[in-house]
């Protein structure tokens, strides 16, 4: 009898590309023999997953309506989504984490209510956008699970270091690739000429949402070296500012007299258009102070383009220096520049990176190898309560 898995997920394609993480894993899950049923937002389009059970019934939970409604648009797509996947014979309830709160502990007292076991994939072991997430809740989210998965060892260290019984309870289960849901974009001409960008100037890309801890600043501060380099180099700035704030970015722009410098596409980026702004570019940055894992990386890798990146642990758990990508010193500008503008200078090291980085994501980071581990982990499961 096959295993019945309800992923309950009720941000889906909100203002990123996280629902793609959830189809690449429910698609590999299925690949290794798994029910699985997708129960998220009324936003998310059916991917069209053959098998794949897809229902939608957290509806309008992102309107621009007061907090109660939405609060009880959530918990009443909540408790549709729990009874209907335990009335379906789903006994296990996999969720997806960027921080801790009472809305996902609410989800887990359902799933426990009705004599579901509980697995998590944590994305963020601490929230960068919520600094005041309580204690109280992260310990009773981890209570109350049955299995806890990470990207990488970083994760899983940060988690053991503040509740050391939660070893045993962890595994680690990588970010997959972005292959089965893109379109490489070949024509780099048409990309360009869509966009506004020069044709022979070299381009780097700094892509997704803008957070304090993706390290903008640090980039700018690094242009004027860069610039001095390559006087015809483009920074193509392109995504939404958290709380819709780019001030802080304008006025170092304005500060250090690089605007000619920079293209600024400062809003959410539709799925349509992702691929002309990776194709437009010749490196992708992240000059990220933090991070748990990161979907700009694994998308610029499955894109098939040269990644510089802070030479962060959880970056250096997938990315191997002057093979798959270029490190620089993290948090330091001087660093960031001479790494870029020794990346510019050498077509033949871009082009050697840029097809090692795509073999690794198609060689390592496939979602069938992934939803064979995470097949497993359901089963370690299964195993425990059975012994």
């Amino acid at each position: 009898m096959k295993m019945k898995v309800a992923i309950i997920d009720h941000l889906g394609a909100h203002g990123s590309s996280h629902h793609f993480y959830l189809f690449g894993q429910a698609k590999g899950l299925i690949e290794n023999g798994v029910n699985v049923s997708l129960y998220t937002n009324s936003y998310t389009s059916n991917p069209g997953i053959k098998d794949l059970v897809f229902y939608q019934f957290y509806q309008n939970i992102f309107s621009n309506t007061s907090k109660l409604i939405v609060a009880m648009r959530y918990f009443i797509g909540s408790i549709k989504s729990h009874i209907h996947a335990r009335v379906n014979s789903c006994s296990i309830f996999h969720y997806h984490l960027f921080g801790y709160s009472v809305l996902v502990l609410f989800n887990m007292i359902l799933a426990k209510l009705l004599f579901g076991k509980i697995v998590l994939t944590i994305h963020d072991v601490r929230s960068f956008s919520n600094h005041k997430t309580s204690s109280i809740y992260t310990r009773l989210i981890y209570f109350l699970s049955d299995s806890i998965l990470t990207h990488n060892r970083f994760s899983k260290k940060e988690i053991v270091q503040f509740h050391q019984s939660l070893n045993n309870k962890i595994k680690i289960i990588p970010h997959g690739n972005y292959l089965p849901f893109i379109n490489i974009q070949e024509n780099q001409e048409e990309s360009r000429i869509k966009l506004g960008i020069g044709l022979d100037k070299p381009v780097l890309l700094f892509f997704g949402m803008i957070k304090k801890v993706k390290g903008l600043d640090l980039l700018l501060s690094a242009m004027p070296k860069v610039i001095k380099n390559n006087p015809e180099v483009i920074l193509l700035v392109a995504g939404k500012p958290w709380k819709d704030d780019f001030s802080t970015y304008q006025d170092i722009i304005n500060k250090l007299q690089i605007s000619n410098n920079c293209i600024l596409h400062i809003k959410f980026i539709s799925y349509e258009d992702v691929e002309h702004y990776y194709c437009a570019a010749d490196i992708v940055v992240l000059p990220y102070s933090k991070i748990y894992q990161s979907g700009v990386l694994m998308m610029s890798l499955s894109y098939g383009k040269p990644v510089v990146l802070s030479d962060l642990e959880s970056f250096k758990e997938i990315v191997t220096d002057k093979k798959s990508g270029l490190f620089f010193k993290s948090g330091n500008i001087s660093s960031l520049s001479e790494v870029i503008n020794n990346a510019l200078d050498s077509t033949d090291l871009l082009v050697k990176i840029q097809l090692q980085g795509l073999d690794l994501m198609k060689s390592k980071y496939s979602w069938s190898k992934i939803g064979e581990q995470t097949r497993d982990a359901y089963r370690k499961i299964d195993y425990f309560y059975k012994k």
